[in-house]
C-alpha cells in the first residue's frame, strides 16, 4: 500500500509537472507542414515564413543508408558527419588504400571519388493521403483484409505519383496512423567523395567519449551531387556563417530523426523494457566480441571489422542509456501520467469513449502475442551478406508477378528500381568475416530455439552452424554483383534453377518467413496498426494537433538555444575550443584513442587555440539526425549536429530539456580546420562563397 500511495503521489507530481513544463520546452522533431509557429513566436519572437521553410526543407539532405546532411553550395557540395559518410568509406576503401582511417581530399572536381551505392534524398513534395488511405478500411473487414486494403491503396497512390513526376515517392504514416502523407523526394544516385578528414579527429576520443560531452570532434565529410555526369546545379543551399551561434541564441536543425517511440502506449513500452531492449543488448553484446575477435587477427581484418564495431558499440552505448531510461522510476511514471492524462479525457466523454477505448485493450492483447513469440521472431533468420542478396532475389520473382498493390514494399513500382540498385550494389563482401557472422548468428539462433524447433530444421537439415556457414559463404557466386544482375534478369527460371547455396538456402527459409509474416499481420502488427489509427484519431480530438509525431525517417524541423547545463556536480560550458582539444590529448599522453593525426603536432604554431570546436543545444534529436545542419533563424549554416550527450539517450521516449543536449560541431572549427590543417583553401572558399 505504501508503495502504491507513494507512486499515486508521484503520479499527481508527474502530472503537475508535464502541464507546467510542457508549454516552454525546446521539444519535438515537428513535420514542415505543422512547424510550432505559435511556440517560436511566444518564446523566441520568431516567425517562419512558408519561404523560410521552403528553402529550409529543400536545402536538407537525406543519405538513404541513414543519416542526413545540407547543400552548403550552389555546386551540389553537400556536408554530413564522418560516421554517416564511413561506410561509403569503407566501401571505397582497400588493403592499399583506407579512406575511414587516413581520410582524403579531392583538390579538384576531376579528383572526387565515385561513391559505391549512395542515394540522396530532397523532399520536394508533401500531401495529406490520409482521407483516401483511411478510406480504403470499410466498417468490418477483418484484420487481413485491412492490412491488405492499406498495403494495396497506399502502392497505388505511391504508384501513381512516381509515373506522374519522376520522384521517389512514399506513403508514410505519422501519429501512430493517425496521419498517412505522401512524400516526394528528389533522388541522387551519382554522389562523390571530396573530403574526409582521418577517423581519429572525426571521432576524437573513441568509444569511451562517444554521447558524453565536452567534446572535440571534426567530424565531418563532404560529398558532391553529380547530374548527368557534371556538378548539379541547386537554387537552394545553407550560407556559411563561420562565427556560429551566440550562447543563448535561437537554432534550428533540419534532419531525419530514425524513430522515437514517445507516442506508443505504456504497454509498449513496458514490452521494450521488458523483452525487447534486453534480448537486443544481449545480441549485440555477442556480435561484438566476435568481430572484435575476428578484428584481432591482423590489421587487414581489423580494417573489415571497423565498421561493423563501430556501428555496434555505438547502438550497444545508445541502447544500453536508453534501456537506463526504461528502468528509471521517475521515467516510467511520466511515462504513465501521460497515458492516464490521455486516456482520462477519453473516458470522460461517452462519444470518445465508445469510439475509442478498445484500442487501448486491442494493444495490450497484441503486446502479449509479441511476448510469446519473441524468441521466434528474433531468432528466426540467418546473418549474411550473401543470403541477403539471394533472398532479394528470391523475393523478387516471386513478388513482381502480384498485382503492385499486393507486393511487398520493396517490389513496389515505386521502390524497385531503388531495390536493384541496393542489389547490384560495387562494395566488397569480406568472405572471412561474412563466415564468422554468419557461423555465430547460427549459433546464437540454435542456442535460443532448439535445434527441433522447425525453422532450424529446415536451415540445417542436419548440418553443423560452421558446415553450413562455410558451404553458403564459400560456394555462393553471389559475391559477384555481375551474377546478381544475370539471375535477376534471368527471371524466376534462373533463380529456381540456381543450384547457388545462397538462393537454395534462401528458396527453404522465404516460404517460412512469408508465413510468418501472414501471422504477425493478423495477430500482432494489424491490430496495432489498427488500434494506433483510431488513438491517433483521439490524440487530434483530445489535444487538437499541437504536438508532434514520431520519428520516421523523414524530414524534421527541431529548435532550441545554444545552452550548456549542470554536469557532474559542474557545469558543461555551451561550447568546447581547441585549447580543450590540446589538454585532452597531453592528459592522456596521446594514446589510443586520444592520439592526435600528426598534423595537428606538426601545425600547431599555426592554430588559433581559441576556436570554437563543438557546442551544445537544447534541440530536440535522436539517431538519423547525425549530419543534420544547425542554422540560425537567418537560415545560415552554424554548425554540423554529430551526437547527443548521455543523459539525451532516454529521450527515445521522453524529452528533458534540463538535461538533453544536441553536440554539433561548430561553424568555426570546420573552416579554421580546412585553411590551417588540411590544405583546403578552395574548399573553405566553397562554403564561404568567396
Amino acid at each position: 500500500m505504501v508503495v502504491q500511495r507513494s507512486m499515486r503521489l508521484l503520479l499527481a507530481a508527474v502530472v503537475g509537472i508535464l502541464c507546467v513544463s510542457y508549454a516552454v520546452a525546446d521539444e519535438g522533431m515537428w513535420t514542415f507542414d505543422n512547424p510550432p509557429r505559435t511556440r517560436l513566436k511566444e518564446l523566441y519572437g520568431f516567425e517562419p515564413t512558408k519561404e523560410w521553410l521552403d528553402h529550409v526543407r529543400l536545402s536538407s539532405v537525406r543519405f538513404n543508408d541513414g543519416g542526413s546532411g545540407a547543400f552548403v553550395s550552389a555546386d551540389g557540395l553537400v556536408i554530413t558527419n564522418h560516421h554517416v559518410a564511413r561506410g561509403q568509406l569503407q566501401k571505397m576503401s582497400s588493403p592499399q588504400k583506407n579512406y575511414v582511417a587516413e581520410g582524403f581530399y579531392a583538390r579538384t572536381f576531376a579528383e572526387e571519388l565515385k561513391a559505391t551505392d549512395l542515394e540522396l534524398n530532397v523532399l520536394f513534395g508533401m500531401q495529406d493521403v490520409t482521407a483516401r488511405v483511411m478510406a480504403a478500411v470499410k466498417p468490418g473487414m477483418s484484420t487481413k483484409e485491412a492490412v491488405d486494403a492499406r498495403k494495396a491503396v497506399m502502392a497505388a497512390i505511391s504508384k501513381e505519383s512516381k509515373e506522374k513526376t519522376g520522384l521517389r515517392a512514399d506513403v508514410v504514416s505519422l501519429y501512430q496512423g493517425g496521419e498517412y502523407w505522401l512524400y516526394t523526394y528528389k533522388q541522387y544516385t551519382d554522389v562523390r567523395l571530396v573530403m574526409a578528414p582521418e577517423e581519429k579527429i572525426a571521432f576524437y576520443g573513441g568509444d569511451a567519449d562517444n554521447f558524453t560531452y565536452p567534446r572535440y570532434d571534426l567530424d565531418m565529410a563532404f560529398f558532391r551531387v553529380y547530374e548527368n555526369d557534371k556538378p548539379v546545379k541547386v537554387d537552394h543551399y545553407f550560407r556559411w556563417n563561420a562565427a556560429g551561434a551566440a550562447d543563448g541564441e535561437l537554432v534550428f536543425v533540419s534532419g531525419h530523426p530514425g524513430s522515437t517511440n514517445r507516442l506508443q502506449t505504456y504497454a509498449q513500452t513496458e514490452y521494450q523494457r521488458d523483452v525487447a531492449y534486453p534480448m537486443t543488448l544481449k545480441t549485440l553484446k555477442r556480435r561484438l566480441a566476435v568481430l572484435n575477435t575476428y578484428a584481432a587477427r591482423g590489421g587487414e581484418q581489423a580494417r573489415q571489422a571497423r565498421g561493423s564495431i563501430f556501428g555496434l558499440e555505438n547502438s550497444l552505448k545508445a541502447m544500453t542509456g536508453e534501456f537506463g531510461g526504461l528502468n528509471d522510476r521517475e521515467t516510467m511514471a511520466k511515462k504513465a501520467a501521460e497515458e492516464k492524462d490521455f486516456r482520462d479525457r477519453v473516458m470522460a466523454n461517452p462519444a470518445w469513449k465508445a469510439q475509442y477505448a478498445w484500442a487501448w485493450d486491442s494493444i495490450g492483447v497484441a503486446i502479449e502475442r509479441q511476448r510469446a513469440k519473441a524468441a521466434t521472431r528474433s531468432f528466426r533468420s540467418v546473418r549474411s551478406r550473401l543470403l541477403s542478396f539471394a533472398t532479394t532475389l528470391v523475393q523478387y520473382v516471386e513478388e513482381v508477378k502480384k498485382p503492385n498493390g499486393e507486393r511487398l514494399a520493396p517490389y513496389q513500382d515505386a521502390n524497385i528500381e531503388g531495390t536493384k540498385f541496393r542489389l547490384f550494389s560495387r562494395a566488397p563482401v569480406y568472405l572471412d568475416l561474412d563466415e564468422e557472422q554468419c557461423v555465430d548468428g547460427l549459433r546464437e539462433s540454435l542456442e535460443a530455439l532448439g535445434p527441433d524447433e522447425p525453422f532450424m530444421k529446415a536451415v540445417l537439415r542436419g548440418k553443423s552452424p560452421e558446415a553450413l556457414a562455410n558451404e553458403l559463404v564459400r560456394r555462393s557466386k553471389l559475391v559477384d554483383p555481375a551474377v546478381r544482375r544475370q539471375l535477376l534478369e534471368g527471371g524466376e527460371q534462373a533463380v529456381t534453377a540456381s543450384d547457388d547455396p545462397a538462393i537454395v538456402l534462401a528458396r527453404i527459409i522465404e516460404p517460412m518467413n512469408r508465413e510468418t509474416r501472414a501471422w504477425e499481420e493478423k495477430n500482432i502488427s494489424g491490430l496495432i496498426t489498427k488500434a494506433s489509427e483510431k488513438l491517433g484519431e483521439a490524440r487530434f480530438a483530445v489535444y487538437g494537433k499541437t504536438a508532434y509525431p514520431d520519428a520516421t525517417f523523414t524530414l524534421r524541423l527541431s529548435y532550441g538555444t545554444v545552452k550548456g547545463y549542470p554536469m557532474n556536480g559542474t557545469i558543461a560550458p555551451a561550447k568546447t575550443t581547441l585549447f580543450g582539444l590540446y589538454d585532452r590529448a597531453y592528459s592522456f599522453d596521446m594514446k589510443g584513442d586520444f592520439d592526435l593525426p600528426q598534423r595537428y603536432l606538426d601545425r600547431i604554431g599555426s592554430v588559433d587555440l581559441k576556436t570554437p570546436v563543438n557546442f551544445v543545444s537544447t534541440c530536440d534529436i535522436i539517431g538519423g539526425n547525425s549530419g543534420s545542419p544547425v542554422i540560425n533563424a537567418k537560415g545560415e549554416y552554424v554548425g554540423l549536429i554529430f551526437d547527443g550527450n548521455i543523459e539525451s539517450l532516454p529521450g527515445r521516449f521522453l524529452y528533458s530539456e534540463k538535461a538533453n543536449r544536441a553536440v554539433s560541431v561548430h561553424s568555426a572549427y570546420i573552416i579554421h580546420s580546412l585553411r590551417t590543417l588540411y590544405d583546403a583553401a578552395p574548399l573553405a572558399d566553397e562554403l564561404e562563397g568567396k
